[in-house]
């Protein structure tokens, strides 16, 4: 890759999921060819542990003031599940420098009639997170319909990595903050937007895999990339990820 390639290419800056943390994105940066990578702890997650925000609006603030303060002016963002829901808002708001948005397994918002179940739904899980152990209520997360797929040795190595990397009352407090119910529903937006957009679903993640059909059906521009795996793609097949991030990258050569 020419060194003009690599000081020119916009930072690559990537949002994990709920309960995770920046170095769940390690395989798939060590695929890329000549990207620069910001991987980041979301707030209440990893060295930011402490860091609270209150909406998604405060969400796109902090990550606004934390890019200036890593000098990136040029970005592309990937995000997955709650992090691909940030990286969605964050690019509706038509930041300036972000020139493409890849989504894995995030949902672009519900409609208005649901979202108070939602709330609802995602406040008992946060005082579970708040008032039980963290173990316990890992154990019951990782058993909801989305995570599925997953084997029990998977399983159980998902809730010893977590356990040992999470705060329950600040998993609570991005939960509440961040909750489903209180994203507004982009999918139009997702349509109208000339930003390019990708997203990754996999074929056993039944719900999100026609999630993401649906959309890629309204947003003709949407490049939906289906990969043999569950929600949690980055983790099952990060070589084909990287693989696709790599051949967009190329096209700006």
């Amino acid at each position: 890759m020419s060194s003009k390639f690599q000081t020119q290419a916009p930072t690559l800056v990537l949002l994990h999921g709920l309960l995770g943390d920046r170095h769940d994105w390690a395989e798939v940066s060590a695929g890329l060819d000549g990207v620069d990578c910001l991987a980041l702890d979301l707030p209440g997650h990893g060295q930011n542990h402490r860091v609270r925000v209150a909406s998604f609006e405060a969400f796109h603030h902090w990550l606004c003031d934390t890019l200036i303060d890593r000098g990136v002016s040029r970005y592309c963002l990937l995000g997955y599940s709650l992090g691909g829901r940030l990286a969605l808002y964050h690019a509706s708001r038509q930041p300036s420098g972000l020139e493409a948005l890849w989504l894995e397994s995030a949902h672009p918002g519900l409609p208005a009639n649901e979202r108070s179940a939602r709330i609802a739904h995602d406040e008992r899980w946060a005082t579970r997170f708040e008032q039980e152990p963290l173990e316990d209520v890992l154990a019951d997360w990782y058993q909801q319909p989305v995570f599925a797929d997953l084997t029990e040795v998977q399983r159980t190595r998902q809730i010893q990595r977590r356990l040992g990397a999470n705060h329950g009352p600040a998993v609570a407090k991005m939960l509440r903050a961040t909750s489903l119910g209180h994203q507004p529903s982009l999918w139009q937006w997702l349509e109208d937007t000339s930003l390019p957009v990708g997203y990754f679903s996999g074929r056993r993640d039944a719900k999100f895999h026609h999630l993401a059909s649906r959309l890629a059906s309204l947003a003709p521009r949407l490049r939906h990339i289906t990969l043999e795996g569950g929600h949690n793609l980055h983790s099952e097949q990060p070589d084909d990820i990287s693989h696709n991030l790599n051949a967009w990258y190329q096209t700006l050569g």
